[in-house]
Protein backbone atom coordinates (compact mmCIF):
# COMPACT_ATOMS: atom_id res chain seq x y z
CA UNK A 1 0.00 0.00 0.00
CA UNK A 2 2.64 2.47 -0.52
CA UNK A 3 0.58 4.93 -2.17
CA UNK A 4 -0.95 5.51 0.72
CA UNK A 5 2.60 6.43 2.72
CA UNK A 6 4.68 7.68 -1.12
CA UNK A 7 7.99 8.74 0.27
CA UNK A 8 8.43 6.39 2.95
CA UNK A 9 10.80 3.93 2.73
CA UNK A 10 8.79 0.39 3.91
CA UNK A 11 11.41 -2.20 5.48
CA UNK A 12 11.76 -5.15 8.33
CA UNK A 13 13.56 -5.19 11.62
CA UNK A 14 14.69 -8.39 13.55
CA UNK A 15 14.04 -7.59 17.55
CA UNK A 16 15.42 -9.72 20.33
CA UNK A 17 11.35 -11.20 20.05
CA UNK A 18 9.97 -10.36 16.96
CA UNK A 19 10.37 -9.31 13.44
CA UNK A 20 8.91 -6.05 13.01
CA UNK A 21 7.51 -4.34 9.49
CA UNK A 22 8.42 -0.54 9.17
CA UNK A 23 7.79 2.40 7.08
CA UNK A 24 9.80 5.67 7.78
CA UNK A 25 9.88 8.73 6.19
CA UNK A 26 10.54 12.51 6.57
CA UNK A 27 13.13 14.79 8.33
CA UNK A 28 13.72 16.22 11.40
CA UNK A 29 13.61 14.89 14.75
CA UNK A 30 12.41 11.01 15.34
CA UNK A 31 8.85 10.45 15.92
CA UNK A 32 7.48 6.91 16.78
CA UNK A 33 3.53 6.52 16.10
CA UNK A 34 1.74 3.07 17.02
CA UNK A 35 -1.36 1.76 16.00
CA UNK A 36 -3.71 0.04 17.96
CA UNK A 37 -6.16 -2.70 17.13
CA UNK A 38 -7.21 -4.35 14.66
CA UNK A 39 -5.12 -1.89 12.64
CA UNK A 40 -1.40 -1.92 10.79
CA UNK A 41 0.58 1.08 10.67
CA UNK A 42 -1.60 2.47 7.85
CA UNK A 43 -3.84 3.85 10.25
CA UNK A 44 -1.82 6.68 10.57
CA UNK A 45 -1.58 7.30 6.54
CA UNK A 46 -3.69 10.47 6.67
CA UNK A 47 -1.56 12.63 8.88
CA UNK A 48 1.85 11.05 8.90
CA UNK A 49 3.20 12.52 5.23
CA UNK A 50 2.09 15.60 6.49
CA UNK A 51 3.76 15.28 9.97
CA UNK A 52 6.86 14.00 7.72
CA UNK A 53 7.29 17.55 6.85
CA UNK A 54 9.00 18.35 10.12
CA UNK A 55 9.58 15.24 11.90
CA UNK A 56 11.27 11.94 11.02
CA UNK A 57 7.86 9.68 11.25
CA UNK A 58 8.59 5.60 12.12
CA UNK A 59 5.46 3.46 11.90
CA UNK A 60 5.83 -0.04 12.97
CA UNK A 61 2.93 -2.64 12.91
CA UNK A 62 2.98 -4.02 16.11
CA UNK A 63 4.34 -7.94 16.75
CA UNK A 64 1.10 -10.05 16.54
CA UNK A 65 -0.73 -7.52 14.01
CA UNK A 66 -0.61 -6.57 10.68
CA UNK A 67 2.90 -8.47 8.43
CA UNK A 68 5.09 -8.05 11.51
CA UNK A 69 6.00 -11.59 13.39
CA UNK A 70 3.68 -13.09 15.38
CA UNK A 71 4.70 -15.50 17.86
CA UNK A 72 3.91 -17.68 20.33
CA UNK A 73 2.35 -15.94 23.52
CA UNK A 74 4.11 -18.58 26.21
CA UNK A 75 1.89 -19.94 29.20
CA UNK A 76 1.46 -16.52 30.77
CA UNK A 77 1.59 -14.43 27.41
CA UNK A 78 3.73 -12.51 28.06
CA UNK A 79 5.12 -12.62 24.55
CA UNK A 80 2.48 -10.09 23.94
CA UNK A 81 2.80 -7.81 27.07
CA UNK A 82 3.15 -4.26 26.60
CA UNK A 83 6.89 -4.57 27.91
CA UNK A 84 7.74 -6.79 25.60
CA UNK A 85 6.17 -4.72 22.21
CA UNK A 86 7.68 -1.77 24.06
CA UNK A 87 11.34 -3.35 23.95
CA UNK A 88 10.59 -3.71 20.13
CA UNK A 89 9.99 -0.16 19.99
CA UNK A 90 13.36 0.49 21.75
CA UNK A 91 15.41 -1.82 19.60
CA UNK A 92 13.65 -0.46 16.04
CA UNK A 93 14.34 3.05 17.17
CA UNK A 94 17.60 1.91 17.93
CA UNK A 95 18.19 0.44 14.48
CA UNK A 96 17.00 3.54 12.81
CA UNK A 97 19.76 5.32 15.13
CA UNK A 98 17.63 7.15 17.50
CA UNK A 99 18.38 6.37 21.34
CA UNK A 100 15.83 9.77 21.92
CA UNK A 101 12.43 10.25 20.46
CA UNK A 102 9.31 11.43 20.56
CA UNK A 103 6.00 9.13 20.33
CA UNK A 104 2.42 9.01 20.33
CA UNK A 105 -0.07 5.64 20.47
CA UNK A 106 -3.64 5.00 19.83
CA UNK A 107 -5.46 2.78 21.44
CA UNK A 108 -3.42 -0.79 22.09
CA UNK A 109 -0.31 1.41 20.57
CA UNK A 110 -1.03 4.11 23.27
CA UNK A 111 -0.87 1.11 26.39
CA UNK A 112 2.82 -0.10 24.71
CA UNK A 113 3.71 3.74 24.81
CA UNK A 114 2.91 3.75 28.67
CA UNK A 115 5.12 0.67 29.30
CA UNK A 116 7.63 2.39 26.88
CA UNK A 117 7.40 5.38 29.23
CA UNK A 118 7.55 3.56 32.48
CA UNK A 119 10.49 0.82 31.25
CA UNK A 120 12.41 3.43 29.56
CA UNK A 121 11.87 6.85 30.92
CA UNK A 122 15.09 8.26 29.28
CA UNK A 123 14.07 7.31 25.40
CA UNK A 124 11.22 8.96 25.34
CA UNK A 125 11.56 12.29 25.62
CA UNK A 126 7.77 13.74 24.69
CA UNK A 127 4.32 11.75 24.28
CA UNK A 128 1.00 11.46 22.72
CA UNK A 129 -1.77 9.50 23.90
CA UNK A 130 -4.53 9.17 21.75
CA UNK A 131 -7.99 7.79 23.06
CA UNK A 132 -7.10 5.02 25.67
CA UNK A 133 -7.28 5.07 29.82
CA UNK A 134 -4.57 2.92 31.70
CA UNK A 135 -5.74 -0.83 32.05
CA UNK A 136 -4.92 -0.72 35.31
CA UNK A 137 -7.05 2.02 35.57
CA UNK A 138 -10.51 0.22 34.06
CA UNK A 139 -9.58 -3.20 35.33
CA UNK A 140 -9.76 -1.90 38.75
CA UNK A 141 -12.85 0.24 38.51
CA UNK A 142 -14.93 -1.70 35.80
CA UNK A 143 -18.39 -0.89 35.43
CA UNK A 144 -21.61 -2.25 33.44
CA UNK A 145 -21.51 1.07 31.08
CA UNK A 146 -17.58 0.71 30.00
CA UNK A 147 -17.42 -3.27 30.13
CA UNK A 148 -21.05 -3.10 27.68
CA UNK A 149 -19.18 -0.52 25.14
CA UNK A 150 -15.63 -2.76 25.32
CA UNK A 151 -17.16 -6.28 25.01
CA UNK A 152 -14.58 -7.32 22.98
CA UNK A 153 -11.65 -7.62 25.68
CA UNK A 154 -13.66 -10.23 27.83
CA UNK A 155 -14.66 -11.61 24.63
CA UNK A 156 -10.77 -11.81 23.43
CA UNK A 157 -9.59 -12.87 26.76
CA UNK A 158 -11.17 -16.25 27.03
CA UNK A 159 -8.64 -19.10 26.65
CA UNK A 160 -7.49 -20.14 22.71
CA UNK A 161 -8.98 -21.50 20.41
CA UNK A 162 -12.62 -20.38 21.44
CA UNK A 163 -12.29 -16.18 20.32
CA UNK A 164 -9.80 -17.05 17.86
CA UNK A 165 -12.50 -20.03 16.33
CA UNK A 166 -14.95 -17.60 16.22
CA UNK A 167 -13.42 -14.63 14.90
CA UNK A 168 -12.04 -16.74 11.83
CA UNK A 169 -15.36 -18.17 11.06
CA UNK A 170 -15.79 -14.88 9.53
CA UNK A 171 -13.17 -12.40 9.81
CA UNK A 172 -14.65 -9.53 8.01
CA UNK A 173 -17.56 -9.41 10.04
CA UNK A 174 -16.06 -9.12 12.89
CA UNK A 175 -14.18 -6.43 11.98
CA UNK A 176 -16.61 -4.33 10.50
CA UNK A 177 -18.73 -4.99 12.98
CA UNK A 178 -15.61 -4.29 15.47
CA UNK A 179 -15.07 -0.70 13.47
CA UNK A 180 -18.40 1.00 13.55
CA UNK A 181 -18.62 2.06 16.73
CA UNK A 182 -20.89 5.04 15.67
CA UNK A 183 -23.82 5.43 12.71
CA UNK A 184 -21.03 6.30 10.33
CA UNK A 185 -20.03 2.73 10.37
CA UNK A 186 -16.66 2.67 8.72
CA UNK A 187 -17.78 5.17 6.02
CA UNK A 188 -14.54 7.67 6.92
CA UNK A 189 -12.19 4.57 6.61
CA UNK A 190 -9.95 5.01 3.43
CA UNK A 191 -11.57 1.70 1.25
CA UNK A 192 -7.32 1.04 0.52
CA UNK A 193 -6.56 1.03 4.31
CA UNK A 194 -9.45 -0.87 5.38
CA UNK A 195 -9.24 -3.29 2.69
CA UNK A 196 -5.44 -3.92 4.30
CA UNK A 197 -6.99 -4.26 7.83
CA UNK A 198 -9.49 -6.84 6.45
CA UNK A 199 -6.40 -8.53 4.59
CA UNK A 200 -4.11 -8.80 8.14
CA UNK A 201 -7.20 -9.86 10.11
CA UNK A 202 -7.97 -13.07 7.80
CA UNK A 203 -4.66 -14.45 8.57
CA UNK A 204 -5.39 -16.84 11.77
CA UNK A 205 -1.94 -16.40 12.92
CA UNK A 206 -2.99 -12.62 13.10
CA UNK A 207 -6.15 -13.39 15.12
CA UNK A 208 -4.15 -15.33 17.70
CA UNK A 209 -1.84 -12.57 18.32
CA UNK A 210 -4.88 -10.56 18.67
CA UNK A 211 -6.40 -12.84 21.37
CA UNK A 212 -2.61 -13.15 23.18
CA UNK A 213 -2.36 -9.23 23.33
CA UNK A 214 -5.60 -9.05 25.27
CA UNK A 215 -4.42 -11.88 27.20
CA UNK A 216 -1.55 -10.21 28.44
CA UNK A 217 -3.36 -7.38 29.56
CA UNK A 218 -5.42 -9.28 32.39
CA UNK A 219 -2.16 -10.76 33.41
CA UNK A 220 1.15 -10.23 32.87
CA UNK A 221 0.37 -6.69 32.30
CA UNK A 222 -1.78 -5.82 35.37
CA UNK A 223 1.00 -7.31 37.58
CA UNK A 224 3.77 -4.70 36.14
CA UNK A 225 0.59 -1.83 36.01
CA UNK A 226 -0.14 -2.67 40.00
CA UNK A 227 3.82 -3.21 41.17
CA UNK A 228 4.07 0.66 39.11
CA UNK A 229 1.54 2.11 40.42
CA UNK A 230 2.09 1.34 44.25
CA UNK A 231 5.68 2.23 43.86
CA UNK A 232 4.58 5.61 42.09
CA UNK A 233 5.99 5.56 39.10
CA UNK A 234 4.47 7.99 36.60
CA UNK A 235 5.21 8.60 33.09
CA UNK A 236 7.86 11.03 33.61
CA UNK A 237 8.11 13.36 30.47
CA UNK A 238 6.22 15.96 29.01
CA UNK A 239 2.52 14.16 27.59
CA UNK A 240 -0.88 15.35 26.46
CA UNK A 241 -3.62 13.49 26.89
CA UNK A 242 -6.02 13.32 23.11
CA UNK A 243 -9.11 11.84 22.96
CA UNK A 244 -12.69 12.06 20.44
CA UNK A 245 -15.34 13.80 21.95
CA UNK A 246 -17.84 11.65 20.63
CA UNK A 247 -16.22 8.13 21.56
CA UNK A 248 -16.06 5.54 24.39
CA UNK A 249 -13.36 7.68 26.46
CA UNK A 250 -15.04 10.78 26.28
CA UNK A 251 -18.34 10.13 27.12
CA UNK A 252 -17.68 7.49 30.03
CA UNK A 253 -14.86 8.67 31.81
CA UNK A 254 -12.97 11.93 32.83
CA UNK A 255 -10.25 11.15 30.98
CA UNK A 256 -7.76 13.97 32.40
CA UNK A 257 -8.91 13.16 35.63
CA UNK A 258 -7.92 9.22 35.31
CA UNK A 259 -4.48 10.70 33.79
CA UNK A 260 -3.54 12.72 36.56
CA UNK A 261 -2.91 9.58 38.67
CA UNK A 262 -0.47 7.86 36.11
CA UNK A 263 1.67 10.57 34.30
CA UNK A 264 3.40 13.86 36.34
CA UNK A 265 3.37 15.90 33.61
CA UNK A 266 0.75 16.33 31.71
CA UNK A 267 1.38 19.69 29.78
CA UNK A 268 -1.76 19.52 27.24
CA UNK A 269 -5.49 17.62 26.95
CA UNK A 270 -7.97 17.84 24.35
CA UNK A 271 -10.57 16.33 22.19
CA UNK A 272 -11.31 16.23 18.18
CA UNK A 273 -14.45 16.05 17.07
CA UNK A 274 -14.26 12.11 16.43
CA UNK A 275 -15.03 8.93 18.31
CA UNK A 276 -12.67 6.68 18.90
CA UNK A 277 -11.09 6.28 15.79
CA UNK A 278 -9.32 10.02 16.08
CA UNK A 279 -6.69 10.01 13.23
CA UNK A 280 -8.80 8.29 10.71
CA UNK A 281 -11.79 10.14 11.21
CA UNK A 282 -10.66 13.46 12.33
CA UNK A 283 -7.45 13.70 10.55
CA UNK A 284 -6.82 17.52 9.97
CA UNK A 285 -7.57 18.46 13.79
CA UNK A 286 -5.55 15.30 15.17
CA UNK A 287 -2.95 16.36 12.81
CA UNK A 288 -2.96 20.30 14.17
CA UNK A 289 -2.61 19.04 17.75
CA UNK A 290 -0.06 16.43 17.53
CA UNK A 291 1.92 18.84 15.56
CA UNK A 292 1.75 21.78 17.61
CA UNK A 293 2.83 19.53 20.53
CA UNK A 294 5.87 17.74 19.14
CA UNK A 295 6.63 21.11 17.85
CA UNK A 296 7.15 22.69 20.89
CA UNK A 297 9.82 20.59 22.39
Amino acid sequence: MSELLENFTHTRIKTSGADIVVSYGGKGPPLLLMHGNPFTHLTWHKIAPRLAEEFTVVLPDLRGYGDSSKPDGGPDHSAYSFRSMALDQIEVMRHLGFDKFMAGGHDRGARVLHRLCLDHPDAVTRAVFLDMLPQHHLLNNVTRRWGTFSWHWFFMIQPTPTPETMINADPEFFIRRKLSKTDQGTSFFDPRALAEYIRCIKNPRTVYGMCEDYRATFGVDLDMDTADFEAGNKVSCPTMILWGKKGGVGRNHDAAEVWSHYAAHIERTATVPSGHYLQEEAPEETYTELRNFFAAA
